[in-house]
């Protein structure tokens, strides 16, 4: 890891404070199993639905599905969305402030209750909004990737293997994460 982060220079991961639950949440919903380059087309789109370009729970709850799939959004995508906004209103998820007092296991498992948010979305909420410093997404391709070429792997390891094998960077797996991920760019 240290011949790593001399390589790759200063951890600067910037974690997205200045958004609210619901528009974090649809981002990542937007962005997943997508080049970010086609994302960030979509989801700037979907942005444009709202006034001010900015998505409000409230709002995207009455946005029909072929309202959602016209900016891009698949069907499933859009399902998710619509599910997310349904949750933020009814008070089924934990407003942010909340969100932030609780530990990673009970994040993960109130966010995989909205349709299409899984560990792996839950993971990157904890890493990129939450700011957790102990998160090893270890099912997401990049790390597992990134973990081979940092320790020399013969073969793609397992999500178990990714943990036994990061295990000691605990409690700043987040920042290894980052640097996984910096591995697998070049």
């Amino acid at each position: 890891m240290a011949s790593l982060i001399r390589e790759k220079g200063p951890f600067t991961l910037q974690i997205g404070k200045n958004t609210d639950l619901f528009t974090s949440l649809a981002s990542s919903i937007t962005y997943q199993q997508l080049s970010g380059k086609a994302a960030a087309t979509i989801y700037g789109r979907f942005e444009a639905l709202f006034e001010n370009n900015t998505p409000v729970a409230a709002v995207a709850a009455t946005l029909s599905v072929q309202t959602l799939r016209s900016v891009g959004l698949s069907n499933n995508k859009a399902l998710s969305i619509i599910d997310l906004a349904e949750h933020s209103c009814s008070g089924m998820l934990p407003n942010a402030r909340k969100m932030a007092s609780l530990d990673d296991e009970s994040v993960i498992k109130s966010l995989c209750h909205v349709r299409g948010i899984g560990p792996w979305t839950a993971q990157m909420h904890l890493i990129f909004s939450l700011g957790r410093a102990d998160v090893m997404p270890a099912t997401d391709l990049g790390i597992q990737k990134g973990v081979q070429l940092t320790y020399q792997l013969p073969v793609l390891p397992k999500p178990e293997m990714v943990l036994d094998t990061t295990r000691h960077l605990a409690p700043y797996r987040s920042v290894a994460s980052w640097y996984f991920w910096r591995v697998i760019d070049d």
